[in-house]
């Protein structure tokens, strides 16, 4: 049997191949930029809307999904890790090749964290608050962010609500919280 080395830059190819794949798969297209060394991997194209993707390989550590969400290169001044932000990426896509699974991790969750630990089994101690699991960002989600936004263009009525010359009738002014 062939034995082959897994290096940082092997893993990321991996994941970029199974996340794109993926993606095609729910019926989106997929763009890569034309140069190396931005901040987005991907762009995935969900309808409405364009998501720049980081991509990330994830391991299996036991019942846990290991991502690490920072990057990390060397300068002429040492070691530069940094995170990401909502300017920069609108979501991390992960890959665990030993799950054969693709996550979509929203930014807005996740902007500057460095490390995260999705479960995918229950916890020793059977702790469930503040426990992050895998089953809650399935790749499928990016579909959401399209329609969420097809879906507010769509929404009847004047925006912002209060922009329209009718007041509500006394029982429906009641009825606010």
């Amino acid at each position: 049997m062939l034995t082959i080395d897994m290096t940082p830059g092997r893993k990321g190819a991996i994941a970029e191949a199974a996340i794109a794949a993926e993606a095609i798969r729910l019926g989106f297209d997929v763009y890569r930029p034309v140069s190396e060394g931005g901040r987005y991997d991907l762009i995935i194209d969900v309808g409405p809307r364009l998501l720049r993707a980081q991509c990330k390989w994830a391991a299996l550590r036991g019942d846990v999904v290991d991502i690490r969400l920072r990057t990390s290169r060397l300068t002429p001044r040492g070691y530069v890790r940094t995170t990401y932000s909502a300017e920069e990426v609108d979501g991390v896509a992960t890959y665990c090749m030993a799950l054969d699974l693709c996550l979509w991790l929203p930014i807005e969750e996740f902007a500057g964290q460095g490390h995260l630990h999705l479960r995918i089994g229950p916890t020793r101690n059977r702790q469930q608050l503040g426990v992050k699991w895998a089953r809650s960002y399935p790749f499928g989600a990016i579909a959401q962010l399209g329609e969420r936004l097809t879906g507010s263009q769509e929404v009847g009525g004047s925006n912002p609500p209060s922009s329209t010359s009718q007041r509500p009738s006394a029982r429906a002014a009641s009825s606010l919280p």
